[in-house]
Parts: structure tokens; sequence; C-alpha cells
């Protein structure tokens, strides 16, 4: 391949206009001829620059509304062209085909577009084909032709003019015709994902290609050995931890921002409650709690679990004040992922020059759609969000004592938190907060009896007569398949169950619920998570 290869033809075309001056200028101190196309051609003549019309090159007009004025070969056998084989040279004399050198475009905002609400005929309109296939024409004959798709790509290209007289490199035209070839991919993408879902309505197309963007790599991964890299999807999404600005703090690493996620989607459910704390550690909440005051509402979220809660991940509901702040700062915390902070809040967390602290703006809708996906070996799981919620209409008593108002507050309090645990998951709240939480063990009871354990070592710590346990309303994330994580649940001290039903044992475990004189209900739904 060729080196330097000098620009004395540029093909430009764009949709978005921006540093079209300055790179005008740029190409007209190396005399580089212009060709352009309709809006773009106006433009340039307005801004003083020299441009031949594509029709002049062609011999054609542009067409139907603008949509054929550069497929022709002309054009692209001018980009195409093999300049150092003798018989592309001789076919491009013989059919008088100039080469063109250069071609600077960018794409009809099809995107843009269809976030706008454009109806149907707007949106294929917007449709780019001319511009697509000089992109993939130019990127693929890089050899000899540099292929411009970015405006934050003008300032490198004319450095390089200057820098080599007038001629692009080979390494420049390499690494333009990688990004050229993602571009066209991305939108191509875009605009097959737009026909499956929302022009056809298909649930799951034969065939999906996601695109998505580089944010920044990251130190490394859930461990030292494993890379890592933060990509922010193409298109419409939720605002989240990806988008948040970290004010201050270290470096975030991949365990950082999943674990933030996790404070962060809990975080979320309680978007209209009053004010809420959630505490993480290893992506499962170890301590949540609403109160009248965010201060209050961590305290009682440490309480649950102090323990697990040194170098967690803390999540609000609300703006973080002075007093919150300066509770939270007490002990060692990696992470704090707030909707806003104010002025004096940020204060405070500078004096923790490595703590990380992440505004969001907004809190992420907790019934919104999507999928979520898994990579497993030769493939990937994709499923929709579990964007299950319920109300008190949802439920339905099976015991022979009805809860309270209290300990339905409590069980939905216990199953909202446990939707967000690890399964087999088991949440004891009381009073909206978290009593004790059993994550991720391959047994119900086991995690009853984790949660009662850690209850136990709270009310230790904290000098209560006994564990908040006592009293507390004990969700499930799946139904109990046998009565002994119900009876685990009792022991602790539970009054209330919330679990999905469902078990063939059901009548088994209702049974012991009436013997224990719980109260207990069914949710119909289940929330396993791993």
């Amino acid at each position: 391949m060729t080196d330097l290869v000098a620009v004395r033809r540029a093909l430009i075309s764009l949709s978005d206009r921006s540093g079209l001056e300055e790179l005008a200028a740029g190409l007209a101190k190396h005399g580089v001829e212009i060709v352009s196309t309709g809006g773009t051609a106006a433009k340039l003549r307005e801004l003083g620059a020299q441009v031949r019309d594509v029709s002049d090159v062609t011999g054609f007009p542009e067409m139907m509304d603008g949509r054929v004025k550069t497929l022709h070969p002309k054009v692209h056998g001018g980009l195409l062209g093999i300049r150092d084989n003798p018989e592309h040279a001789a076919a491009m004399e013989e059919h008088g085909i100039a080469p063109i050198d250069l071609v600077v475009v960018n794409l009809y905002p099809f995107l843009n577009t269809l976030m706008s609400g454009a109806d149907r005929d707007t949106v294929i309109e917007n449709i780019d084909i001319g511009g697509p296939s000089m992109v993939r024409s130019a990127a693929k004959n890089h050899a000899h032709v540099a292929i411009v798709t970015d405006p934050a790509d003008y300032a490198a290209l004319l450095e390089e003019l200057d820098a080599n007289g007038g001629s692009t490199s080979l390494a420049l035209r390499r690494k333009l015709a990688a990004k050229a070839f993602a571009l066209t991919a991305e939108y191509d993408s875009t605009i097959s994902q737009w026909f499956a879902f929302g022009d056809q309505g298909e649930r799951w197309p034969a065939s999906w290609t996601f695109s998505s963007r580089l944010k920044m790599p990251l130190r490394y991964g859930e461990n030292p050995h494993q890379q890592a890299a933060l990509y922010l999807p193409v298109g419409p999404t939720a605002r989240g931890i990806a988008q948040a600005e970290q004010v201050q703090g270290k470096e975030l690493s991949y365990n950082n921002l999943n674990d933030a996620n996790a404070a962060l989607e809990l975080a979320a459910e309680f978007r209209d409650a009053p004010p809420t704390v959630v505490i993480v550690k290893h992506a499962n909440p170890c301590g949540v709690a609403t109160r009248d005051s965010l201060a209050d509402a961590w305290k009682e979220a440490l309480a649950c679990d102090s323990v697990s809660a040194f170098g967690g991940i803390v999540a609000t509901n609300r703006p973080l004040d002075a007093a919150t702040a300066e509770a939270i700062t007490q002990i060692f915390t990696e992470v704090v992922v707030a909707p806003e902070a104010d002025a004096e809040a940020k204060a405070i967390f500078a004096r923790k020059k490595n703590l990380r602290l992440l505004l969001t703006g907004e809190l992420p809708d907790p019934a919104r759609g999507g999928q979520t996906l898994a990579v497993i070996a030769g493939g990937l799981l994709v499923q929709d969000r579990d964007r299950g919620r319920l109300s008190r209409d949802d439920l339905k008593v099976v015991t022979h004592r009805r809860p309270s108002e209290q300990e339905l507050a409590d069980c939905l309090f216990a199953w909202t938190v446990a939707k967000h645990v690890k399964s087999n998951a088991i949440v004891y709240a009381r009073d909206g907060a978290t009593a004790g939480i059993g994550a991720g063990q391959m047994n119900r009871r086991d995690s009853a009896r984790i949660a009662a354990a850690k209850a136990r070592e709270a009310a230790e710590t904290n000098g209560w007569a006994e564990p908040r346990t006592v009293g507390s309303a004990v969700a499930s994330d799946a139904f109990f398949p046998f009565a002994d994580g119900l009876l685990a649940a009792v022991e602790a001290g539970a009054t209330a169950v919330i679990q999905p039903g469902g078990s063939i044992r059901d009548e088994e475990v209702i049974a012991a619920a009436d013997e224990a004189d719980l109260a207990m209900v069914f949710t119909g739904m289940r929330h396993f998570r791993h």
C-alpha cells in the first residue's frame, strides 16, 4: 500500500455542517478541488469556497428529491479505483473517471428524526443511501482514499495535510476507515431495530444487532487479570449510572459501576417515596430504610448491617444534604450515588478525596421497558427487565389471620427490597427499614437463618433489647418449597409473610403459618435474581 497520498480532489456531502468553514479553508490552502452536493455545495459557496457540483462530474442532475445524486460510476469509480492497478487505471482513463482522494460525509440524521416523533414517511426519507455507499467505497479503498465521517476528525486531517505537504498517511486512512465502517454498521443497526420493533412490532427478530460506543476503559474487570470497559448504547436509553456525573473521587472500577448500578436501581424503586437510603455490597443490598430525612434513613439503613456496609455503595432517592454527607463519611464508603447534592454536601465529601460521588440528575423509572443480556458460552441470553410491581390490591391473603395495615406496609417494603437481592433471597423488614437480609444461598431456609443471624448481630451492635426481626414482615423472592424456611422466619419473630406461592406444598406451608398465627399473602409473582 502507498503510505502518503496527495489530496487533490475531495467530495463533501454533509447533513451536519459544523466545522465546515475551517475544513474548507484548510483544503483551499492545499489547492484541493472540492466536489459537493445540494445544500452542502450551497453552504460552501456561501462561505466563499470554490465548489464543483457533483452533477458536473456525473453528467446527470440530482433527481428524485435528491435520492439519486452520487450513485454513479464517475463517483464510485473515482473512490474504488486502485490507483496502482494498470487495469483499473486504464478503465478510469477510458471512461473519464477522475480519482477522488478524500471523502467527507456524514449521514442523514435517522436516529434524531426517529426520536423527534416524525411520521413513518419522514423516517423512511431519512434513511441515507448515497452517504453510506460513498463511506463504504472510500473506506474499502483506504489504501488510496481518506474517509472522514466525524467533524471531530477535521483537525487531525488538516494537521496531517499541513505536516505532509497536502498528503494523508496510511496510518490515518486506516484509522478513519475503521471508524467509517463502525459508523455504517451502527447506522444500519439502528435502522434494522426500528424496522423490527417500531415498524413491524416483532418480539424477537431473527437478527438483532446492538450498537454501543466506548465511554471509557476501566482499570480492570471483576479481578485485576481481567480487562474491562464501559460502553453506552446507541439510541434512546434511560439515564443511569453510565451517564452519571462523577464529581470527585478515584477512577471508577468495573465492580464500582456494577454495585452502584444495583444500588441506584433499588433506590429508584422508592423514587416516589419519602427519603430513602440504600446500602449495597457486592451487588446485594445490606441495608435499606425510609424515613422523614435522608440522615435518619442513613442511620437506620446502616444499623441493619454495619459490618457489610464498610466499603459499600450508598444510593439515595433524594438530593444529598450536609447532615447526610457528614454521616456517610463517618465510615469508609466506596461510592455515593444521588440525583443531586447541595454545595455543603459536596464540600464534606471533598474531604474524602478517594470517595467517588456520582450525580445522576434523575432516577431511572423502575417500570421502564427494555431487556437485559447475559453472555453464556456460545450465545446470549436476552430477557425483559424485571419490572414487576405490586400494590395492596394485588395481594391474596391465604391465612386465617389477615395482616394489619402496618404488616402490609412492611410486607410491600420487604418485597421491594427482595426483588433486588440475589436468590435465594429472604428479607425481614419492620417500620420502613430492613431488619435482616439473607442473599444468594442455595436453599431458602439458610437464607432465612442468615438474615435472622444478621439481625441478632445488629441488635447486639446497637444495644437493642431484641432484634428488629421481632414483629417484622418477611419477604421471599420465590415460594417456600417446604415449611422449614417459614419456620425459620417464625423463630426470628416475624409476624407476616409475603411470598409468590405456587408450590405443590403450599397447603403445608399455609398450615404452618396458621399454626404460628402468621399473616401470609401471596403475590403470584416471582423475583428470581441471578
